[in-house]
């Protein structure tokens, strides 16, 4: 695994832990919140994404640990932890610009999930696929 994604990786499913934690606590500050964040629809649109977000995580560590053991199966949990990052991003993004709310504290996380992913996405399918066809040929 590039040195780079695992670095990603890291920072990404950590982060979605640390962010969904401080949430539960209630630990951020209401100038930090997103817009109208007191309306129960977009409470629960936010927490909408908990199960997703953990879901994300959950697979980004599985690819760092089956790395870490030496097993191929790291490249399919890579690629769907980037699917699902960049989903995450993109209905986020849809949203906000739907509302067009464009407060840049909630863009540029959700933007990064949204872009991040697609500098890895082609290459682990193209891994993937090169595995695929040296076990036809073997």
């Amino acid at each position: 695994m590039a040195r780079s994604l695992r670095i990603w990786f890291w920072v990404t499913d950590v982060g979605f832990v640390l962010y969904w934690l401080v949430t539960a606590l209630k630990l951020i500050p209401a100038d930090y919140l997103y817009s109208d964040y007191r309306n129960p629809v977009l409470v629960a649109w936010n927490w909408s994404f908990f199960p997703l977000d953990l879901f994300i995580s959950a697979t980004g560590f599985a690819s760092l640990y089956a790395w870490k053991r030496g097993s191929a199966s790291w490249e399919r949990w890579a690629l769907l932890s980037l699917a699902l990052t960049f989903c995450s991003g993109l209905q986020a993004i849809s949203f906000w610009s739907i509302r067009l709310d464009f407060d840049v504290s909630w863009w540029i996380p959700n933007l990064y999930l949204l872009l991040y992913p697609c500098f890895y996405i082609p290459a682990l399918i193209k891994g993937i696929g090169k595995s695929r066809e040296r076990r036809r040929t073997l």
